[in-house]
């Protein structure tokens, strides 16, 4: 009797474990959204800060660091809530985090913690953008860019790819933001810097970055950041999120490889900015299939990730001729291409799901890196020139321009020596 009486206890726990909290699924998830925190106002701004010229730094930096803070103001206002609120097209019914408490779940974790989590995606991706425009764009523009930015194009591609929007929903496999994230920022940085024009001084002098010393550093604190950025998508502390893990970290090490093989064959050099950007790259690749490819995957995905990158950031941009300042096209955007393609066709077999169809699924894809390239360059576009009239106009002055920056928008300098 006493057997039955246990057994009747213990069937509701096994019944609704699914739903109910784990400890360890959200100490991990806390870690990973503390990781994933510190890739924007320490790893992003010190890469881009250690790429900038000398006269824009502080601007660089505060540029990553203000789209965080506006970031994730936005996000817990109304982003959170067209990303992942109901709704086919967009989300609705969570302004303000309305209906969401303490003990309110999202799997196995607190939805809280889920919301801040995705609110460092949020932040990230348009300081991402900011890449393509430094130098030469108002600081104020941007801060409202930023904002507007994450209302209008990030929430809504992240409600279709991941917040179960259906109205453009592609089934598309995009474990941590492939095109959500780095190829969404990526075209944002391309459009911005096309609607800006070229910096007064570029194709005529030599642009030479300020540390490549801070960038190496940057781009480290990045890889490490970017464990919490694709494992912790999992929302779980289990064997994908670890496969995840060494796969990211695999990805990045041929990202390094595949740039600087590239480069020494090419100039004979192997350059401290480009290993340095060659693992940005590679983690780029990984992104979208770190939660369903293998080793050998990674091996493949990170080496023509770095490749791809150098001959995007050193022959490409030159065709194109626009001034994407740090690429973040290249790099985001061309590599966010190629890592949505190849997890269509490195998909390992413990990850294929009954009836894997590698065509269909790479249609899918397709699909969506379209509809991101789209939706993004022409809602940025709006975006831009909104946040350009609010702010009278969002290029700087010639002067400015001339100076730098750092002493004309903020009366600061990188060093004072």
């Amino acid at each position: 009797m006493k057997r039955y009486l246990l057994a009747l206890l213990v069937l509701p726990t096994l019944l609704f474990a699914k739903d109910s909290l784990s400890s360890g699924d959200t100490a991990w998830m806390l870690v990973a959204t503390a990781f994933v925190m510190l890739m924007t106002p320490a790893g992003l701004a010190l890469f881009y800060g250690g790429l900038t010229r000398y006269k824009s730094v502080i601007n660089t930096i505060s540029m990553s660091l203000g789209a965080f803070a506006v970031g994730s103001l936005v996000w817990v206002l109304v982003g959170y809530s067209i990303a992942f609120g109901e709704g086919d097209f967009i989300g609705t019914g969570k302004v303000m985090l309305s209906g969401i408490t303490s003990g309110t779940l999202s799997g196995t974790v607190p939805e809280l913690l889920f919301v801040a989590f995705q609110g460092t995606f949020a932040a990230i991706a348009v300081a991402i953008a900011s890449g393509s425009m430094i130098e030469r764009i108002k600081f104020s523009t941007f801060i409202l860019f930023a904002a507007l930015w994450i209302v209008a194009v990030y929430a809504p591609i992240t409600h279709w790819a991941w917040g179960g929007g259906k109205t453009l929903h592609f089934d598309e496999m995009d474990f941590a933001g492939g095109t959500v994230v780095h190829l969404n920022a990526g075209v944002a940085g391309l459009v911005v810097a096309i609607i800006l024009g070229r910096r007064e001084d570029y194709g005529k002098v030599a642009i030479k970055p300020f540390s490549p010393v801070l960038a190496a550093l940057g781009a480290a604190l990045l890889w490490f950041g970017w464990f919490g950025f694709n494992a912790g998508s999992q929302l779980a502390a289990d064997g994908v999120a670890a496969s995840a893990f060494l796969v990211t970290n695999v990805s990045a090490s041929l990202g390094v490889i595949g740039w600087i093989t590239f480069e020494w064959l090419v100039y004979k050099k192997a350059t401290l900015v480009g290993a340095a950007s060659g693992a940005v790259a590679g983690l780029v690749a990984i992104t979208p299939a770190s939660g369903s490819t293998g080793v050998e995957g990674a091996i493949i995905i990170g080496f023509i990730g770095g490749a791809l990158g150098f001959y995007g950031v050193s022959k490409l941009k030159n065709m194109f001729k626009v001034d994407d300042a740090l690429d973040a096209f290249w790099i985001h955007g061309l590599v966010g291409i190629w890592g949505s393609v190849a997890t269509a066709l490195f998909i390992a077999d413990y990850a294929k799901p009954q009836e894997y169809n590698m065509i269909l699924q790479l249609a899918n894809q397709l699909k969506a890196i379209a509809l991101t390239i789209i939706y993004s360059a022409v809602a940025t576009a709006i975006v831009y020139f909104v946040a350009s009239i609010l702010t009278g106009g969002g290029r700087v002055d010639d002067e400015s321009e001339h100076r730098g920056l750092d002493e004309t928008l903020h009366g600061e300098k990188a060093l004072n020596l």
